[in-house]
């Protein structure tokens, strides 16, 4: 059986209240795995045949070989992790594991390529799993198309007794094996795709003390990704948290953030450029480029590209408006990056001169609250993503925001929330406020919706994350307690 020494992300459900502890041990002392429970299971449902390939995917430090760890446990396994070398060490290496992992390979064995490892594993017909992560670095000093090829073979004709995973986190070398024309495609007896964590899967496991109001700012600042949240201490201010991660150069958050995540792009100087510019908001192509590329080489949006890709980076239009590129926009897609650019990666001179402290109160302080809001949006458009998901919520084609233009009021702007049903749109309108939402100030914004022209709205509803100082028949309320409303069966 394979064992091994690593931090996991850990939970504890109390039974009655579902409390997360403070050590993050169960009671029995055993560990809990956060999350992923859909995923695990998924796992050890293509463990229970042999002779499957499972591909595992998703950009750097959202879990994934956490994620494996966790699901092999039970089973005889070798894991190993490939080398930016060339595919003589990358053997030598494996044989190495092997033997440390408890398989002994007879000196009079040897092996030239991968192919000759899974044949000889594959003889000794016991049952193991065989992780291949970080698979992409296999491929950085050798024949791409040779090692898809290698392990096309390996999969079809040398794991009749085993099965594997081949994981990944450059998204571009990962999505071409998605592809008809590569020699893997059509392989894997299931793919996964990592995300981040959603606002309510990342609140309730590292922060589910703090008020709804404070997980918003938590959340639209540290993201989704464990490995920022394990960053977290949540029995301090977001603004100490901040201090002690973001503005301290030394900390594995802002090398996280200035470094670790771009490290994939083709381009991470033009990959720069590109998310301090767009920063905390959204942009359309054109602005970009005006700013970045004024002699209109296509860069830009090779480089855009790219990004997307990554997961970095979304284009997003209204869903009244997909076919209009007039309309689409790009915006920043990672929290954590975002707050970093907007806040810190232009003014690094300044941070060093001023100190973090001071440095907080002349840069952020007086912004955060806005930085926070524009956040809460997307946070209130995931909640109504997860209901739908999970079948709570029926009839809905789309959520996002709806752009509208009505000439005879001459208004134009977006609803923060939209959900397109087949027969109209129900509309939300958002607020982040340190109060409850008064009666007065919902009369005022239901008039203006109202006199919108041209589209027909089904329901309007408010979103405040403080609550309301009115109770309504008319409109739909939700407060930020419903946001964060937790059961497991409702994470997707």
């Amino acid at each position: 059986m394979f064992f091994y020494l690593e931090y996991l992300f850990f939970s504890c459900y109390n039974n009655t209240d579902k409390k997360i502890s403070d050590k993050k041990i169960s009671k029995d002392g055993d560990a809990v795995f956060y999350g992923r429970k859909k995923e695990i299971n998924l796992i050890k449902s293509v463990f229970n045949e042999n002779n499957k390939a499972i591909l595992i995917y998703g950009k750097r430090r959202v879990g994934k070989t956490t994620l494996i760890k966790e699901s092999i446990k039970e089973y005889d396994s070798i894991y190993f992790e490939c080398l930016e070398d060339t595919i003589e060490k990358n053997i030598e290496s494996f044989k190495e594991t092997m033997s440390k992992q408890g398989v002994i390979v007879p000196s009079y064995v040897t092996f030239n390529d991968f192919i000759d490892i899974f044949s000889y594993l594959d003889s000794l017909n016991q049952k193991y799993v065989i992780v291949i992560d970080e698979y992409p670095y296999l491929k950085s000093l050798n024949n791409p198309s040779y090692i898809d090829s290698m392990f096309q073979n390996v999969i079809d004709n040398y794991i009749k007794n085993l099965n594997i995973i081949i994981s990944g986190s450059s998204m571009k070398i990962m999505n071409e094996i998605l592809k008809e024309s590569n020699a893997l495609f059509g392989r894997f007896k299931e793919t996964l795709l990592i995300e981040e964590f959603n606002h309510l899967e990342a609140s309730t496991y590292y922060y589910n003390d703090l008020t709804p109001y404070d997980k918003v700012a938590f959340y639209s600042v540290f993201g989704g990704s464990p490995y920022i949240n394990e960053s977290i201490n949540p029995k301090i201010s977001i603004k100490d948290n901040i201090i002690n991660t973001f503005l301290k150069n030394s900390n594995n958050v802002y090398n996280y953030a200035d470094n670790l995540l771009l490290s994939d792009s083709s381009n991470r100087i033009q990959a720069k450029r590109i998310i301090s510019t767009l920063g905390n908001s959204k942009k359309k192509y054109s602005e970009l480029e005006s700013i970045l590329d004024k002699e209109k080489t296509g860069k830009i949006n090779v480089s855009l590209k790219s990004l997307i890709e990554l997961k970095l980076v979304s284009k997003v239009f209204p869903i009244n408006k997909p076919n209009d590129s007039k309309k689409s926009f790009y915006e920043i897609k990672d929290n954590a990056i975002r707050f970093f650019y907007t806040y810190v990666y232009n003014y690094k001179s300044n941070l060093e001169i001023l100190g973090p402290n001071v440095f907080y109160d002349e840069y952020i302080k007086d912004s955060i609250n806005t930085y926070v809001s524009h956040r809460f949006e997307d946070i209130c458009r995931s909640y109504f993503s997860i209901q739908v998901k999970n079948g709570n919520l029926k009839g809905i084609r789309n959520i996002g925001t709806y752009y509208y233009d009505d000439s005879v009021s001459k208004q134009n702007g977006e609803f923060d929330v939209a959900l397109d049903a087949k027969d109209g749109f129900d509309i939300y309108e958002v607020k982040y406020l340190k109060k409850p939402f008064d009666i007065a100030s919902l009369n005022k914004e239901v008039s203006q919706i109202q006199n919108i022209k041209g589209i027909k709205i089904n329901k309007i509803g408010f979103i405040s994350v403080n609550g309301f100082d009115f109770n309504s028949d008319e409109y739909e309320l939700l407060d930020g307690n419903k946001l964060f409303e937790f059961k497991e069966w409702l994470v997707w």
